[in-house]
């Protein structure tokens, strides 16, 4: 790109892709637009699909802005078995029968994960502790205290239960774990359960109607990619500013 050009700047709405990072669709947007100044709201587990945002040149700046904002997830959570993700891509440490489980009790049970309360992150998550990601140090078999984190639930629905599965939406405050959420049910129904779908669906007023596949950003010329930027100038319309 011409020193001189300006670098566009924006949000670039992304629906993930399964088995990927956050950080390589980053990567991907960088080879795509040829531009360095790239950062992502919000990281989503390689497990996870849908709205992933890009801030992009100056709106890198508003980032930590629009990663304040509330999210809401489509999920599915697995009863009678706990792993040490808290999802599916982790191994399985227990398994419990879940035949005692009704739909009255699941249904008793989401319905105390409302409003505000605290959650203990898991520890393979991005929370650093002394500059170390809580990953790493998970990979190398250790594990830390963690403080509980004050979160919340504005609200939920369960769409489908059919034992061991159970189908969820939740919309919750910036730093809400649903794996966690989905293993603390599951323990608190005493057969254990881990997450076994994930999809971010909205994050503040931004939603997947105007978000590009990951093939897109590979493909698509890239004029047309930053004419998909969502610009300051509406974000900041947007949000009230």
């Amino acid at each position: 790109m011409d020193q001189n050009e300006q670098i566009p700047s924006g949000v670039l709405l992304v629906d993930k892709a399964q088995d990927m990072t956050s950080h390589d669709v980053v990567a991907i947007a960088r080879r795509s637009l040829g531009i360095k100044k790239i950062g992502h709201c919000g990281t989503l587990d390689p497990m996870a699909t849908g709205l992933l945002m890009l801030v992009i040149g100056k709106a890198t700046k508003i980032q930590d802005l629009l990663m304040s904002e509330d999210k809401e997830y489509v999920g599915s959570l697995t009863l009678g078995a706990t792993t040490n993700t808290q999802d599916a891509k982790g191994e399985i440490v227990e398994e419990r029968p879940y035949d005692e489980v009704s739909e009255e009790g699941v249904r008793e049970t989401f319905a105390k994960y409302t409003g505000h309360f605290e959650q203990i992150p898991p520890m393979v998550s991005a929370i650093k502790k002394d500059g170390v990601p809580l990953y790493k140090l998970a990979r190398k078999g250790q594990e830390v205290v963690r403080e509980p984190r004050p979160i919340y639930v504005t609200g939920y629905e369960i769409s489908r239960i059919e034992l061991p599965e159970v189908d969820f939406v939740v919309q919750c405050s910036k730093g809400f774990y649903v794996r966690t959420y989905a293993h603390d049910i599951g323990a608190d129904l005493g057969c254990g359960a881990h997450l076994s779908a994930l999809r971010r669906t909205r994050s503040g007023k931004f939603t997947l109607e105007r978000a590009i596949t990951v093939d897109q950003l590979k493909n698509e010329d890239r004029a047309d990619l930053v004419n998909s930027f969502i610009s300051l100038a509406e974000i900041s319309l947007m949000r009230g500013a």
